[in-house]
């Protein structure tokens, strides 16, 4: 049954470069500069946001009221998001579903997050973790395993666990993870907002370090510092600001949690994941409108979750991108780049382009946003409207929290889409989608809202 409510529409975008954590910005001017991009990619001020949704894992509370503050103190309600790494994703679920139930009439979801160097740790050590039930499992569990006791991180062997199962069942190896992560490294190179964009080789891949024993280092997704912003907007504001010629329609979307499988099953694929990804997979194919285990055929680019290559591996079945067992094979055709069925993490996903937790489902969101506007240079995925239907393929988004949820949504350029007159690109000046730039204080004050602290703009350091 297609979605009830209003349709919701991602009107703007903006992104920061993904970087190495090293306390360069902090996070208020990081969301200061990705909400700015939004906002003039958008062309209306703060004062037309109704309400946001701040999504961050590492920051005291109210971070996100100190972010926006710099942008007006307009009163609006701010919600403070933390999911793990879907909390960008999940901040935007909440932004556009206030769109969508018409108490407004455009929101913004923006998330951010400054990390520490090296390994995600718990940021608790005087109480157990949420996860520890999920990584307890994993080690008692890797006995089944035809390699059996790993080692390495916990996050890591979680996955790599998840992997070696995979591998157990259905006889795929290490070679298919190299040949995953070698694409994504790929793919980042033409992405000035990524982490890494050094392109590395399969060989290369193989040859770093090994962090368990199925991965190593470049199959892994590294620590980051950085923010991404999206404005969700109902069809009514769209039309009344003419932005019909960039609004990409989020036609469906979907945030599940656990079932009692995630434990019980005693599979290492699902505690990674797997059906809390596919329940919320399934959910929006029949939230658009299709029949169970049909769609995926007319997805044309996705942005999925590789926290770890095996997880990328394990989630194209869960997203019903192939047959159950057939994971290994789509990669051994291709069909996850360039020239084949899919483009699979264009902007080099999570292990290329860098996993700020916060922003990674953001930015996720603004890469298939700007695709399917048609933007995005050389990262652009050919083919999309080759198709009789004006509004082209969908792409798809995925987004992983352990311990946990998933959010996925369905993106598809709109029916009333009209090509033509000033956009995104003319108003900030150059092409965001593939020109990543910093913001300036002349920027911010086009977008500022009339309530604002002189005081607090002053403090700001883009």
């Amino acid at each position: 049954m297609p979605a009830k409510g209003r349709r919701s529409f991602i009107v703007g975008a903006g992104c920061t470069a993904f970087i190495k954590p090293r306390g360069l910005k902090n996070t208020e001017d990081m969301g200061l500069e990705a909400a700015t991009k939004a906002l003039l990619d958008a062309g209306i001020t703060y004062d037309s946001i109704e309400t946001a949704f701040v999504g961050y894992c590492y920051g005291d509370s109210t971070s996100g009221q100190r972010a926006l503050y710099n942008l007006g103190m307009t009163g609006i309600p701010i919600t403070n998001v933390n999911n793990n790494c879907s909390t960008g994703s999940t901040a935007l679920y909440h932004a556009s579903n206030m769109v969508k139930s018409g108490l407004v009439e455009c929101a913004m979801a923006l998330g951010f997050e400054r990390m520490a160097p090296g390994s995600v740790a718990f940021s608790f050590p005087d109480r157990p973790s949420p996860l520890a039930p999920l990584h307890t499992l994993a080690v008692e569990l890797e006995s089944n395993l035809s390699t059996g006791i790993n080692h390495g991180p916990l996050a890591p062997r979680l996955f790599a666990d998840a992997g070696q199962e995979y591998f157990d069942k259905y006889g795929a190896n290490i070679t298919h993870l190299a040949q995953i992560a070698s694409k994504n490294h790929r793919h980042s190179v033409g992405n000035p907002y990524s982490q890494f964009r050094g392109g590395w080789s399969e060989e290369q891949v193989l040859a770093s370090p090994k962090i368990s024993n199925q991965m190593t280092k470049l199959m892994c997704t590294p620590t980051s510092d950085g923010a991404a912003c999206c404005i969700v907007a109902s069809e009514e504001f769209v039309l009344a600001h003419k932005l019909g010629n960039q609004a990409i329609e989020m036609v469906s979307q979907a945030l599940t949690t656990d079932d009692p499988s995630t434990l019980e099953s005693k599979s290492h694929m699902v505690l990674a994941g797997y059906n809390v990804t596919k329940n919320c997979a399934d959910e929006i194919f029949a939230k658009a409108g299709f029949k169970p285990g049909q769609g995926r055929d007319q997805v044309g680019v996705v942005e999925l979750h590789d926290c770890f290559a095996s997880n990328e591996l394990i989630t194209y079945e869960a997203l019903g991108l192939c047959e159950k067992g057939e994971a290994h094979k789509l990669v051994e055709r291709g069909d996850n780049t360039y020239g084949g069925k899919y483009v699979i993490n264009p902007s080099g996903g999570l292990e290329a382009r860098g996993h700020p937790l916060g922003a990674t489902g953001l930015a996720m969101h603004f890469c298939i946003t700007m695709q399917l506007r048609e933007w995005a240079g050389s990262m652009q995925v050919p083919g999309l409207f080759d198709i009789p239907d004006k509004r082209g393929k969908y792409g798809l988004v995925h987004n992983l929290g352990l311990g946990g949820a998933a959010v996925c949504s369905l993106l598809r350029r709109p029916d009333f889409y009209q090509s033509g007159g000033p956009d995104g690109r003319d108003r900030l000046g150059y092409n965001h989608a593939h020109d990543c730039r910093p913001v300036t204080i002349a920027d911010v004050d086009k977008v500022k809202s009339k309530k604002t602290s002189p005081y607090i703009l002053s403090l700001a350091r883009l």
